[in-house]
C-alpha cells in the first residue's frame, strides 16, 4: 500500500524545479532594454528580477558541490524580492518567484505552505501550458501526501482535462487516492491504465504493482479475476505469498481438489513452514482419502517443531493414523495426548484404539484412567467400553460392574445398551461357565493307558 512517509520524501524528487538557466535571460536583456508597457506580460526577466533570482539560485544550488546550500538565506532574499516588487513583476517573474518559492518549500518538507504556493501559480493567466500541467500535477500529489484525496483527485482530473496525452503517474494516483476513499472500482479501472502505460512504454511492472490490484480485486470480491493474475504472479516471480492466495482462492471459489493440490505444491515446494498450512493440508489429503500421506506431513510438521505437540494435535494424528488403518502407528501420538490432556478424554481414545487391536488388558488400564482424569465427553460411552474389555478378559464381576455405571450415566438410549449388555455379561458368563464344567467333566472321564511294565 501506499507510505504516504516515503511519498512525501519522494515528492521532492518529484516536483523541486529545474534550475533556471541564468544564461537564456542574460541574453533576452542584451536585445536592449524592455519596453515598459509590454514588461507585464512579457516572457522575460527584467535585469533587477534578474539579479536577484541568479543570487538566490546560488543561495540554493551552490556551483560548488562541497558548499552547502543557504536555504535560511535564500528564503530571506525571496521574502525580500516578493515584498519589493511582485506587484509590478510581470507574469513571467512572478511564476518564476514562486517557482523558486515551491523549491524552498519541498526541499525543507513544507507540504502545506507548497500547495499554496502551486495553486497561487494557478492563478496567472498567461502561465504557460507545461508550468500549468506540471503545477496540477504537482498539486495532486501534494494533496495525497497530505491525505486530502478530494483535492488530489480533483488536480489529477484537471490535469487530465488539460493535457493531450496520459500520465502513468496520474493514473496511479488517481487509483490510491480512490482506494483511501474506498472507491474500489475506479480504484481498479485507474490502475489497469497504469500497468497499461507501463506495458507500452516497456517499462518494468514490479511484483507490488501486481499485488495492489490483487489486493483491489480481492476487496471488490472478483476471485476470478484474482486467480489469473494470481496464477501470473507465481509465473513471473515464484513468491510465497502467491502461492498461499492461490490456495485461498481455489478455496473461496469451493474448488477443494485444485484448493488441495496448490497447497500440496506449495509443500512440494519446500515452502510450508506455519501450522495452520500444515495441519490444512495433512487433513485435507485426509478428506480426499489419502489419510496417511496427510497423516506423514503433519508428522513431518511436529519433527521440525512447526506444528505444536499440543492434545489437539496429537489426537488429531492419531485418528489420520486410525482412519489409514495404521493402528501400531496410532499408539505413541496416542499416548502422549493422553499424557498430555488434563481430562481424561485422550486416554478414552487410546483405550478405544488398544480395543479394536484386541489390546484388551491395555485398553482396560486406559479407559480406567480416563474415567479416573474426569470431565469426559460421554462418561456412559468410556464405562461401557470399559466393560467390553473387561469381559474379553472374562472380569465378568468387573465388567458387570463397569456396565451398571453406564447405565446409570447416561441418556435413555445409553441405559437401554448398557442394560443390554449386561445380559450379554451374564450370558458369557454361563456359556464360559459351561465350557469350564465341560473341560472338568472331560478330565474326570478321561482314563490313560496303565503304565508300561
Amino acid at each position: 500500500m501506499l507510505k504516504l512517509l516515503t511519498l512525501k520524501r519522494a515528492l521532492v524528487a518529484l516536483l523541486v524545479i529545474a534550475p533556471l538557466s541564468i544564461a537564456t535571460y542574460a541574453a533576452e536583456e542584451d536585445d536592449g532594454p524592455r519596453k515598459p508597457p509590454e514588461a507585464r506580460t512579457s516572457g522575460t526577466l527584467g535585469p533587477q528580477v534578474m539579479r536577484a533570482i541568479t543570487e538566490i539560485q546560488e543561495m540554493m544550488s551552490p556551483e560548488d558541490e562541497e558548499d552547502e546550500p543557504d536555504l535560511e538565506g535564500a528564503k530571506l532574499a525571496l521574502d525580500e524580492l516578493y515584498e519589493r516588487r511582485y506587484e509590478r513583476m510581470n507574469d513571467f517573474e512572478k511564476s518564476t518567484i514562486l517557482n523558486f518559492y515551491t523549491n524552498y518549500y519541498l526541499t525543507t518538507e513544507n507540504y502545506v505552505e507548497a500547495v499554496k504556493i502551486f495553486e497561487e501559480l494557478l492563478t496567472i493567466e498567461t502561465l504557460r501550458a507545461d508550468t500549468r500541467l506540471r503545477t496540477l500535477r504537482s498539486l495532486g500529489q501534494l494533496y495525497a501526501a497530505e491525505e486530502n484525496w478530494q483535492n488530489s483527485i480533483r488536480y489529477y482530473e484537471e490535469w487530465r482535462d488539460l493535457s493531450e496525452v496520459e500520465d502513468s503517474v496520474v493514473f496511479r494516483g488517481l487509483s490510491y487516492a480512490h482506494y483511501q476513499l474506498e472507491e474500489y472500482v475506479p480504484a481498479r479501472d485507474f490502475w489497469l491504465s497504469y500497468l497499461d502505460m507501463k506495458f507500452n512504454d516497456r517499462e518494468p511492472v514490479e511484483r507490488d504493482d501486481y499485488a495492489y490490484l490483487n489486493g483491489l480485486y480481492f476487496t471488490l470480491e472478483d476471485f476470478e479475476s484474482a486467480l489469473e493474475l494470481t496464477k501470473t504472479m507465481i509465473v513471473k516471480f515464484d513468491n510465497k505469498t502467491d502461492w498461499q492466495n492461490l490456495s485461498a482462492i481455489y478455496a473461496t471459489l469451493d474448488n477443494d481438489a485444485r484448493r488441495v493440490q496448490s497447497l500440496n505444491l506449495y509443500y512440494l515446494k519446500g515452502l510450508l513452514d506455519d501450522e495452520t498450512r500444515f495441519l490444512n493440508l495433512g487433513q485435507s489429503l485426509a478428506g480426499i482419502e489419502v489419510p496417511y500421506s496427510g497423516a506423514k506431513i503433519i508428522e513431518e510438521g511436529l519433527e521440525a517443531e512447526v506444528i505444536e505437540a499440543n492434545v489437539d494435535n496429537m489426537i488429531t494424528l492419531t485418528q489420520m493414523l486410525l482412519i489409514a488403518n495404521e493402528l501400531e502407528d496410532a499408539v505413541a501420538p496416542a499416548t502422549q495426548a493422553a499424557e498430555l490432556d488434563e481430562t481424561g478424554n485422550a486416554y478414552d481414545t487410546l483405550g478405544y484404539l488398544h480395543y479394536v487391536m484386541n489390546n484388551y488388558e491395555e485398553a482396560a488400564e486406559a479407559f480406567r484412567a480416563a474415567i479416573e482424569k474426569g470431565d469426559l465427553k460421554d462418561d456412559s460411552d468410556t464405562y461401557l467400553f470399559l466393560a467390553r474389555a473387561l469381559l474379553e478378559l472374562q472380569l465378568f464381576d468387573e465388567a458387570k460392574d463397569a456396565a451398571s455405571k453406564a447405565s446409570e450415566a447416561g441418556d435413555e438410549r445409553s441405559t437401554k445398551s448398557a442394560q443390554d449388555f449386561l445380559k450379554l455379561i451374564e450370558s458369557r458368563r454361563g456359556y464360559y461357565s459351561i465350557i469350564a464344567q465341560r473341560k472338568a467333566d472331560a478330565i474326570d472321564f478321561y482314563q490313560g493307558y496303565p503304565p508300561l511294565q
